[in-house]
């Protein structure tokens, strides 16, 4: 699937066209300064309204293009508020939630090489208290213990030349999923 939007295109300058790969184009969507902090704080701290994430020193400008840029992206839902008709309510959709892990994750990271003093937040799981912490599995054995044991392989939204370059056979000759 090609993301292609005004948004992508306002925000960024520039798209990932040439880049075949999920994570550039999920960058596309929420890769911009404040952009994951909008979306930890409509997550964890409850914000929906416009006014409450601007005690994040955000520029009023730089939020709404933020907001309507999630909106535009189906990340999250733009309804009048219940309280107040004239004002609106951001809520997070299905996609926008599936983006915890991805949060809790460079959470993780920052707590470890960039919070020199200890994780300033921890994120607890509200039905026993235990922390909640990312981690990479397999699928077939269970856990990833060194990324190194981590490679790539071509899927099935990977075109066919692309994938040939990827399972070594630079003619282009190789399938789409072929074992060596």
């Amino acid at each position: 699937m090609q993301v292609k939007s005004g948004y992508t295109a306002a925000v960024l300058g520039k798209t990932y066209d040439n880049q075949v790969c999920s994570a550039a184009r999920a960058l596309e969507l929420v890769g911009e300064r404040w952009s994951l902090l909008i979306i930890r704080d409509a997550l964890f701290a409850g914000s929906s309204r416009f006014s409450d994430w601007l005690r994040l020193g955000i520029a009023t400008n730089i939020l709404k293009n933020r907001l309507d840029g999630f909106t535009e992206a189906g990340i999250m839902e733009r309804r009048t508020a219940s309280r107040n008709p004239e004002h609106f309510e951001y809520l997070l959709t299905d996609k926008g939630r599936d983006l915890a892990p991805a949060i809790v994750a460079l959470t993780e990271w920052g707590d470890r090489w960039a919070a020199p003093n200890g994780p300033p937040i921890l994120y607890v799981h509200s039905v026993c208290g235990g922390a909640i912490t990312q981690q990479t599995t397999c699928a077939n054995c269970g856990r990833v213990h060194d990324p190194a044991e981590v490679t790539v392989r071509p899927g099935p939204g990977m075109p066919p030349d692309i994938a040939a370059r990827m399972d070594g056979n630079p003619s282009g000759d190789a399938q789409v999923g072929s074992t060596h």
